[in-house]
């Protein structure tokens, strides 16, 4: 029997046939349907934002584009981003320790009109004692801020370095004014502080003022920074916060400066309170809350070093403002405590911000900065302001 092997048949061959893939999708994977209805809503999302930049900058203002602009981010949600950002800033600028010292000084004022003897005349501060041996010309004389001042001027001007054995090229400014000889008024600004307001006034030292003006001066942050209170007037506008410092003035012209402890509304006889976070100084001595950054603020705290300035009240119930550029908050203190402050606050920082002009004549004639170093034009307040700020007059 014989055996035989299965016929296999052949397969046919099997067809291929061609297989169109779907293309990728583009654009990381999102239909161009859907990478164009994201678009579109993040542009709705951002009218708003646009329309409220492009409202804020076609407002009247003295303040710089790029200023307004900061600000305007600041305000609308970007207040850390700003924060950050000027800290590293400052950081990176911040004055190397040590190197040649200075040889003059700025020059401020001018010479005070040699006094005769008489039995009364008004207080005149002695001269701050200079910091650096051996002192330069004039440092911590006290001048006059006009040659028509005579022998006993209620305004006297100075500058001094402040830290000469660390920062030897550090000036400090600072000004002396006599509260009883002078009138001294709050003016509110176009933008602060952020109240509502019957009228805000002028918002500058109107022509028909400056016949007595002697000097004008920055005043203290934002409200919306400092978390303080600001009265004028007998009303009470944002609450006032015990524990804060406060620039007072009472019925009468009585001025000081105070760590607030009578509630959220001033007394009907406080002509004005603008308050800015605690004291600086307190009873002639700085305050132990300056190693505690959290008291001082979201802007930039005490220990960045900036352009800060600062008004005290000495024990013969006089005022001392001062400014300084790459000052701490302690450091500042420590100035105002020279130039004889008991009890001081902070103002208003950053070279923007800071100043404080005199008046060589009447009429606001021969405007000139307390130091020609900060920003703004001496005649700042000459014209409306963005921000609050006071003014000096003679009675």
């Amino acid at each position: 029997m014989e055996l035989h092997a299965p016929a296999f048949r052949r397969a046919s061959p099997v067809r291929r046939r061609d297989i169109r893939l779907p293309p990728p999708p583009s654009g990381g994977g999102l239909p161009r349907r859907m990478r164009r209805i994201l678009l579109f809503a993040c542009l709705i999302a951002l009218v708003p934002a646009l329309i409220s930049f492009a409202s804020t900058m076609l407002q009247p203002s003295n303040t710089s584009f790029s200023i307004r602009s900061v600000e305007w981010l600041r305000t609308n949600g970007g207040a850390g981003l700003v924060s950050k950002i000027e800290n590293i800033y400052y950081s990176l600028t911040a004055p190397s320790k040590g190197g040649p010292g200075l040889k003059s000084l700025p020059t401020t004022g001018v010479a005070v009109a040699k006094a005769k003897h008489v039995a009364h005349h008004p207080y005149q501060p002695p001269n701050i004692a200079p910091l650096a041996h051996p002192a330069l010309a004039s440092e911590g004389v006290w001048h006059a801020t006009r040659t028509n001042a005579g022998p006993y001027p209620p305004l006297l001007v100075t500058t001094f370095r402040s830290d000469p054995s660390e920062y030897p090229r550090l000036v400090a400014g600072v000004a002396w004014i006599d509260p009883h000889r002078v009138r001294i008024k709050l003016y509110p600004g176009r933008e602060q502080p952020s109240v509502t307001l019957p009228s805000r006034g002028p918002m500058e030292v109107l022509p028909s003022e400056r016949g007595k003006l002697l000097a004008t001066f920055n005043s203290a942050f934002k409200l919306e920074d400092s978390k303080g209170g600001f009265a004028l007037r007998g009303h009470t506008y944002a609450p006032m916060v015990n524990g804060q410092a406060a620039f007072v003035q009472l019925t009468g012209g009585r001025v000081n400066v105070v760590e607030w402890q009578q509630g959220p509304t001033a007394p009907s006889d406080v002509v004005f309170a603008r308050q800015n976070l605690p004291l600086i100084v307190k009873n002639g001595k700085p305050n132990p809350l300056l190693n505690d950054s959290a008291e001082w603020g979201a802007t930039l705290g005490n220990a960045v070093q900036v352009w800060r300035s600062g008004i005290g009240i000495t024990k013969q119930g006089d005022l001392v403002y001062a400014q300084a550029n790459y000052q701490t908050a302690g450091s500042l203190a420590d100035i105002l405590i020279h130039a004889g402050a008991v009890r001081a606050m902070e103002l208003d920082i950053n070279s923007y911000w800071v100043s404080f002009n005199s008046y060589s004549a009447p009429g606001a004639q021969g405007p000139t900065k307390l130091l020609a170093e900060t920003e703004r034009p001496a005649n700042r307040y000459l014209e409306p302001d963005d921000r609050d700020f006071f003014a000096v007059f003679e009675k």
